[in-house]
């Protein structure tokens, strides 16, 4: 064997065996760069300005704003208030790996008389438990937004118009439909109405990050 051969291959072979295969490895400076948008995502869906958030949070709207961008480095002064005023875990802030309880904490959020009881984690479709009570007997007003609605009744007797038609769905029935189509959706009688309501990311910034109308109408939130 010439001098020096297998010299090398050993190294690699140590070198190899002492790193993490860089594919499987999360370099630090990746898991801070993804916290801006994160941050942006949240104010977004609760439907806060930075504004707002400076005056709830006591962090000046340049710094927030930096923060979401990404020139500004994350650090634990700064994210504790943060993940205060969002309600969420410091980890899901920084995109930090789930361990422990698998619970989901449930805070439910009222929008003109309805309430959304979170039953999932943000990111992707999302699951809400809905709680329409009967309002004024008004004429409905038909909405529309991106995306697509599941919805599933739990309790209670649903109306749902959609385009030209109305149905009555009862505890035990669903339903599934583009929300491109006008649409209202309310109690069918004076009782309380309760759903299981799948929603992708536009269905979600519609109810939870709007300005309702009454029983499931909506407008643009801030941005």
């Amino acid at each position: 064997m010439a001098p020096g051969e297998g010299t090398a291959d050993t190294a690699d072979s140590e070198d190899t065996a002492g790193r993490t295969p860089k594919d499987t490895r999360k370099p630090k400076d990746d898991v801070l760069a993804a916290v801006g948008p994160r941050l942006r995502v949240l104010r977004r869906r609760h439907g806060m300005t930075l504004a707002e958030l400076a005056e709830r949070t006591g962090i000046n709207e340049s710094t927030l704003s930096r923060l979401e961008g990404g020139t500004r480095r994350p650090t634990l002064e700064l994210l504790l208030p943060l993940a205060e005023v969002h309600a969420v875990p410091l980890d899901e802030l920084v995109g930090a790996p789930r361990t422990g309880d698998p619970r989901i904490h449930l805070r439910p959020v009222t929008r003109d008389g309805l309430t959304y009881v979170p039953l999932s984690r943000p990111g992707g479709v999302q699951a809400h438990k809905l709680l329409i009570p009967p309002g004024p007997d008004t004429e409905p007003t038909l909405r529309t937004h991106e995306g697509f609605e599941w919805l599933y009744v739990l309790a209670g007797r649903l109306r749902l118009i959609l385009g030209e038609r109305t149905l009555v769905l009862k505890p035990g029935e669903a339903a599934e439909f583009d929300t491109h189509v006008p649409h209202w959706l309310g109690p069918d009688d004076d009782r309380t109405v309760e759903l299981l309501v799948l929603f992708g990311h536009q269905g979600e910034r519609a109810h939870l990050r709007a300005h309702q109308g009454p029983l499931g109408g909506s407008t643009d939130a801030p941005h």
